[in-house]
């Protein structure tokens, strides 16, 4: 599927752009050569080939979900300009 400076140009008044013909020509290009690569991906056999969940079949090691820092909410909500029921109250800022 080739892709032409018309076709760049519904995209682009569509899309509510301005692009000049070098670059409309510059992008057709582009996206002609990204098309041609997916045909080119797409004719290749994978008949019994297995699909993959991932490259390299790796396993993430996870931390163990353990509180490591103790609570200091009290200490914070001492320095904080105005606090109600354990909440930080700030100004309303709309109306």
């Amino acid at each position: 599927m080739a892709v032409d400076r018309s076709d760049i140009a519904k995209l682009a008044k569509l899309a509510r752009i301005q692009i000049t013909d070098e670059a409309a020509d510059e992008a057709a290009k582009s996206i002609s050569d990204v098309l041609a690569l997916v045909d080119q991906l797409q004719a290749v056999n994978t008949d019994g080939v297995l699909p993959m969940a991932h490259p390299l079949d790796a396993v993430q090691r996870l931390r163990a979900d353990v509180v490591t820092e103790p609570n200091q909410r009290a200490a914070f909500q001492a320095i904080a300009p105005a606090t109600q029921d354990g909440l930080y109250l700030v100004p309303q800022v709309i109306e």
